[in-house]
């Protein structure tokens, strides 16, 4: 099998190397949509300084087991229904967290066609607990 698609790639490399060029670009667009992504002391300078607002859009389960500290819980699959509660903080940046950044850059893209300032938390709660960062319950 390896040594079919050896076979295939050296014999149609223009095509592999134009399939390549294509994923990273779209990598790069995925990477973009959502927004600036943030690492957590990024985060917690944000928070800190007032300028930021952290947004836990995972279900309500999960941000139950443990959440960032005053972070603001509307599931992903409600944030359409429930963004008129964010209006309050409008002039802030709204930092997008879930799980390990799988539905944070779609919410960030929802966010921005609202009008609100956004950035998503780089790699999620996974992220953030995997450097044994505070969480409350």
């Amino acid at each position: 099998m390896l040594s079919k698609l050896i076979e295939f790639a050296s014999h149609h490399y223009v095509l592999v190397l134009l399939f390549i060029v294509l994923l990273a670009l779209l990598l790069m667009h995925e990477l973009r949509k959502g927004g600036k992504s943030l690492s957590n002391r990024e985060l917690t300078t944000a928070v800190n300084s007032g300028e930021g607002i952290v947004l836990d859009v995972r279900d309500k389960k999960e941000f139950s087991a443990g959440h960032i500290v005053d972070a603001l819980n509307i599931p992903h699959d409600k944030l359409a229904s429930r963004i008129a509660e964010l209006e309050k903080h409008r002039g802030k940046t709204l930092i997008v967290v879930d799980a390990m950044g799988q539905h944070a850059g779609a919410a960030c893209l929802e966010l921005q066609k609202a009008g609100f300032t956004t950035a998503r938390l780089s790699g999620g709660m996974g992220n953030w607990r995997g450097e044994n960062l505070p969480v409350v319950k």
